[in-house]
């Protein structure tokens, strides 16, 4: 009988191909809503120099008659190509130099100052203090307080209801009845503390700040830094223009470097900052 090989299976070795590429990470979508756009904003304004006025009424209506331009007005390029997006529950600090174009933007924004070339987009109707608070010399501060309060669109139930929380906030009374005294007889800081105040009372979708927290003991500060966080939680946006970079850093996460009309920085309040202060100090 013959004998009957079995051949053994031949064993077949794999090779290595390239891995395979990894799956792309889900895309999380931004779910912030936009309460500011600003897009490629320029703020040009006239300025009327030292001998605009040569020749009073005569001379004005002859430039008229002829189309020719008025003498000593020159153009000022404050704000040059900024653009930004602010989201709810934001709190941006507006930074930058004297005469760098901080309080034009937010003039901009709140539709006060036209705009030469680039759109602004916004939530509701921007806050701006101490223009939508503006407030009269020759009446008191009670009166003051009711004329703030409508002219931000509060009706006056809600006047009546806040106006102590208003007088309190703003601590003008600590050292007498000064809310029944004209607004005249007050200090510029006093001033300053019932417009935050009144402006404070209301919830906005944006509110802007100028220099407010500059005036004022550190307990007024403490207060209008506690009310900022309020608004902030309650879905607000608010924009703060302050020299105080301490202030910047304490009250907001964001900010803004204006640098002669143009947009240096944007990022985390402590990085802005940061790079402000060293570039003041290389100065």
């Amino acid at each position: 009988m013959a004998d009957t090989a079995t051949a053994s299976p031949t064993r077949t070795t794999p090779t290595p191909g390239p891995a395979p590429a990894p799956a792309p990470a889900p895309q999380v979508p931004d779910t912030r809503v936009p309460t500011v756009i600003a897009d490629d904003v320029h703020v040009i304004y006239k300025v009327h120099g030292a001998g605009s006025r040569k020749g009073g009424a005569a001379a004005a209506l002859s430039r008229i008659f002829s189309r020719g331009p008025a003498p000593g007005i020159r153009e000022v390029h404050a704000v040059k190509g900024v653009s930004f997006i602010a989201y709810k529950g934001e709190a941006i600090g507006l930074i930058g130099t004297n005469g760098s174009g901080k309080s034009t933007l937010l003039s901009a924004i709140a539709g006060l100052q036209p705009v030469a070339r680039g759109r602004i987009f916004s939530h509701g109707q921007p806050s701006l203090l101490g223009v939508n608070a503006a407030l009269m010399n020759d009446l008191t501060g009670e009166r003051n307080v009711v004329l703030g309060g409508l002219a931000m669109g509060m009706t006056k139930q809600q006047i009546r209801e806040r106006c102590q929380g208003i007088v309190d906030f703003s601590g003008i009374n600590e050292k007498g009845d000064f809310i029944s005294l004209p607004m005249r007889t007050y200090s510029s800081g006093m001033g300053a503390r019932l417009r935050f105040s009144i402006a404070a009372a209301k919830d906005h979708d944006v509110l802007m700040i100028d220099e407010a927290l500059a005036t004022g003991d550190a307990a007024f500060q403490r207060r209008s830094q506690a009310r900022i966080e309020e608004l902030r939680e309650q879905a607000g946006t608010v924009f703060l223009v302050s020299h105080g970079i301490g202030t910047v850093r304490a009250t907001c996460d964001r900010a803004i470097w204006l640098e002669s009309g143009v947009l240096r920085m944007d990022g985390p309040a402590a990085e802005v900052c940061d790079a402000y202060e060293a570039f003041t100090r290389s100065r």
